[in-house]
């Protein structure tokens, strides 16, 4: 089943520390003030944008999945389609999209935060 935009926020709001950003921003979720997941800019919302460890990650998931090219992202971000990516799928995303942006943090804000649960 798709996944929809009301999932994704749910799905963010959990993660600590997470906030949404709207307008002027792109909308997007951010950890310390930095974006982990992203609808888009010029009313693309469609999908959410994620981060992933790599480039060859980014090109791993787009040639296995239905991920796609992030527009506008470093080649490290993949763009999750609404209408062919299930709850599991960016469940997963999200959770590596937002340890990734989480540990680059700075060692202070990174303390500040509360811990993540990872089920």
């Amino acid at each position: 089943m798709p996944v929809t935009r009301d999932q994704i926020d749910a799905l963010c709001s959990t993660f600590p520390g997470a906030t949404l950003a709207h307008p002027p921003e792109l909308v997007s979720w951010k950890v310390g003030g930095k974006m982990f997941a992203c609808f888009g800019g010029d009313g693309e919302m469609n999908g959410i944008s994620v981060k992933t460890d790599s480039v060859d990650t980014a090109a791993l998931l787009i040639d296995t999945t239905n991920a796609v090219k992030a527009p506008y992202f470093h080649a490290s971000w993949v763009r999750l389609q609404f209408d062919t990516t299930d709850l599991d799928e960016a469940t997963h995303r999200l959770g590596v999209s937002y340890d990734l942006v989480r540990k680059s943090l700075k060692k202070a804000v990174r303390d500040a935060l509360p811990p993540r649960e990872v089920r």
